[in-house]
């Protein structure tokens, strides 16, 4: 039997991801989402909505600057990453009182953050405001990854990057698990002759 659950986006599990830009005095600022998913194949574009309604400070720099970058923080870094999601981007350098740094992106006018393993750059192609948040489809033009990330196929592993998993239901970070099945070959089982 199942129970109806007070109403609310649910955004359970996604990984906790953390978009900079830079503001209109080229200043990189950066706020932690969970707001986040892949929207396009082709060409290949993600989706990240930020609370309009929080005035946050990374939403005006995405939509003044047209270009943002998406960094995945591993599950060491999840204190940082709460920190960055917390503060006020107009109150703190965020980015400096965590202990990280930045440079320019080598595809947009974006901040890469360097302690962050796996970073991808987008340019806006497109903003619609739904209810409370603004979605900001960015289309992706560079991935960014530490070579120690990286499979023997030079792909990138999860199991290597350990990204944080938000659950909103409970406010907690997880961390990604043990392989459970090889994905587009698992279901095959039940394919008729």
């Amino acid at each position: 039997m199942k129970k109806s659950l007070k109403l609310r986006a649910v955004v359970s599990p996604t990984p906790a991801i953390i978009a900079a830009a830079y503001d209109e005095k080229g200043k990189a600022d950066a706020c932690t989402l969970a707001f986040y998913t892949p929207s396009s194949h082709k060409p290949p574009c993600l989706t990240i909505a930020i609370n309009a309604t929080a005035k946050r400070r990374t939403l005006k720099s995405i939509l003044h600057s047209g270009a943002f970058t998406i960094g995945y923080p591993s599950i060491e870094q999840a204190a940082e990453a709460d920190y960055i999601g917390i503060a006020s981007g107009y109150e703190h350098d965020k980015i400096a009182e965590v202990g990280w740094t930045v440079t320019k992106a080598e595809k947009v006018n974006a901040p890469v953050i360097n302690e962050l393993k796996l970073v991808i750059e987008c340019k806006v192609v497109n903003t619609v405001t739904i209810g409370s948040h603004v979605q900001i489809t960015g289309e992706v033009v560079n991935i960014q990854a530490d070579e120690g990330i990286l499979d023997e196929r030079g792909k990138y592993s999860l199991e290597k990057l350990k990204p944080i998993i938000y659950d909103e239901e409970n406010w907690r970070y997880l961390a990604v698990g043990e392989k459970a099945a090889d994905a587009f070959k698992c279901g095959l089982v039940f394919k008729k002759a």
